[in-house]
């Protein structure tokens, strides 16, 4: 991603906020054929490290090359939208841009045996179905057979680039505006964006 100082993070914290909000994954890998993206979900190991857990479909293992040692890029995107210069104070830039979330993850993975990727199979389903009005958790034996069209893989985050790009270069008053516009009916209307752009300037995420 682009080097802009504003909206970098180096904090393991809003890499597992952004996961645990937006846990749909984009992994890139320079396999055999040569690039290959796939989607998945994933979850975060309960260790103090940063450590992703997800699985693949087969036969997605083997365009990916997965347990050869190779590293893989973990994309996760949060909330974006459009933000018009239309909305900023007088005086301020004229440029239209885009506010977003994303952070770019790295790391080995490691294939887990049948037991280890049933169970990570097991808690990305209660994790999902805990939310539903009648839930349907994995049955163990159901879930073994299931299982054996998955490769189930943990990824131990080697390094990370987060982007939180909410406007904090910009004057207050311009700031405002956007989350008054955002909040706002309209082509562009984004509450959620505009929650996401009161937290950050609540935090002091690279804000001057």
């Amino acid at each position: 991603m682009r080097n802009a100082p504003h909206h970098a993070s180096d904090d393991p914290e809003v890499v597992r906020a952004l996961v645990r909000e937006h846990p749909w994954t984009t992994i890139v890998s320079n396999g055999p054929d040569g690039l290959v993206a796939s989607h998945y979900p994933v979850l975060l190991d309960d260790s103090e490290e940063l450590v992703a857990l997800t699985h693949v479909g087969r036969p997605d293992e083997e365009l990916h090359g997965l347990g050869a040692g190779a590293e893989v890029l973990l994309v996760f995107q949060g909330r974006h939208g459009y933000v018009s210069p239309s909305w900023y104070a007088p005086g301020a830039s004229r440029a239209p841009t885009w506010n977003f979330t994303a952070v770019h993850a790295h790391g080995v993975p490691e294939v887990l045996d049948a037991e280890e990727n049933l169970a990570v199979l097991t808690r990305l389903v209660a994790h999902f179905e805990q939310h539903v009005e009648d839930p349907l958790y994995l049955d163990q034996e159901w879930g073994r057979r299931a299982a054996r069209g998955t490769v189930g893989l943990r990824i131990p985050i080697d390094r990370f680039t987060a982007k939180v790009k909410m406007s904090q270069d910009k004057d207050a008053q311009s700031v405002q505006n956007v989350i008054h516009a955002l909040r706002s009916p309209g082509p562009y209307a984004h509450p959620d964006l505009a929650e996401d752009m009161e937290r950050a300037r609540a935090t002091g995420l690279g804000y001057r």
